[in-house]
């Protein structure tokens, strides 16, 4: 009889309950009871983000916040919601486009978001990017995550490859695929052959010297260090221009 009888003092706070008993029952009570405080007519902000910062909550009071008009209205609790991990998909994807594109960069890194939350905050990332402003497209590559660097390396602006090539995410593929794409110009090729990080690894070395649009001044650094197999490799490649190649019989002669 005391359970039940707490319980339905519980229940009839959190119906009545001022601003800050609500406040107090949202974070104690247990998780079943929180649907009632959607009821109170003090329910405001600040405890619709009380109850998004409980990692107890499922899937189903998540869908409830969403419905209310308090979150219409809201920016604070569209982030917050984007951000919890119980969040359904389709309430993540309804949400996701209100976020502003730095609020989507810094969910893909909050420790809590799960692996999808994450995925489809880098989708609508990428999806903005033709309309994204160069300035903060550089910021973005200075501080993005590897999908949204592949993304910005196609975009091929050789201000854009600079700052992406310094990120410490991006890998050693996506720069061998933009080596090997269209987007590639003699300039961007240069900045990737010169950089600290790339300019070592031999696959991309490879893919600068099967590049026809790489300048010759990398073929005259580079082929001297080269050994006569490698060179015969390099020469068999469909892919040089014949100054190129010329350059490669020249020093296999030497």
């Amino acid at each position: 009889m005391k359970i039940d009888r707490a319980a339905v003092q519980l229940l009839q706070k959190a119906l009545t309950g001022s601003a800050e008993e609500l406040l107090a029952i949202i974070h104690q009570a247990p998780a079943d009871f929180l649907p009632t405080v959607y009821k109170n007519p003090n329910l405001a902000e600040n405890h619709l983000l009380a109850i998004l910062q409980r990692r107890d909550v499922g899937a189903d009071t998540i869908k409830s916040i969403c419905r209310l008009s308090l979150t219409e209205s809201s920016h604070n609790l569209k982030v917050s919601i984007a951000s919890h991990p119980a969040t359904p998909a389709q309430q993540l994807t309804a949400i996701l486009p209100h976020l502003y594109l730095f609020e989507l960069l810094n969910l893909c890194y909050r420790p809590e978001i799960t692996p999808d939350q994450k995925l489809a905050a880098e989708r609508v990332i990428i999806q903005r990017l033709p309309l994204t402003p160069l300035g903060n497209k550089l910021t973005l590559a200075r501080k993005a995550t590897l999908a949204v660097l592949e993304a910005l390396l196609k975009d091929g602006d050789p201000r854009l490859i600079d700052a992406c090539l310094s990120n410490p995410r991006l890998k050693e593929g996506a720069v061998f695929q933009f080596l090997r794409s269209s987007r590639a110009t003699a300039e961007t090729i240069s900045m990737v052959a010169r950089h600290p990080r790339w300019q070592g690894r031999s696959n991309l070395r490879e893919a600068i010297l099967t590049n026809q649009r790489t300048p010759l001044i990398w073929f005259t650094l580079w082929l001297p260090g080269m050994k006569t197999a490698d060179l015969r490799k390099l020469i068999a490649s469909n892919r040089l221009t014949p100054p190129q190649k010329k350059v490669v019989e020249e020093r296999l002669r030497s």
